[in-house]
């Protein structure tokens, strides 16, 4: 039985904590920050958990987690 690989695109993109739970980084923080306000951005830093809909589609991408 061959070993299930990672998809390398979504290993970049989240993290699985001890938990169990699936953490993300949030968007709109690339370009055009001179017009977003300050406590927007601040709240845009923090990583978010994936939503649960989306849940089953990330794990199979990441079947070490």
């Amino acid at each position: 039985m061959p070993k299930i690989k990672t998809r390398k695109a979504a290993a970049k993109r989240f993290r699985i904590t001890k938990t169990g739970k699936i953490m993300r980084r949030h968007t709109k923080m690339r370009h055009l920050l001179a017009w977003k306000k300050k406590s927007v951005k601040r709240n845009l830093r923090k990583v978010g958990a994936v939503s649960h809909s989306d849940e089953a589609r990330v794990r199979s991408m990441l079947p070490g987690g």
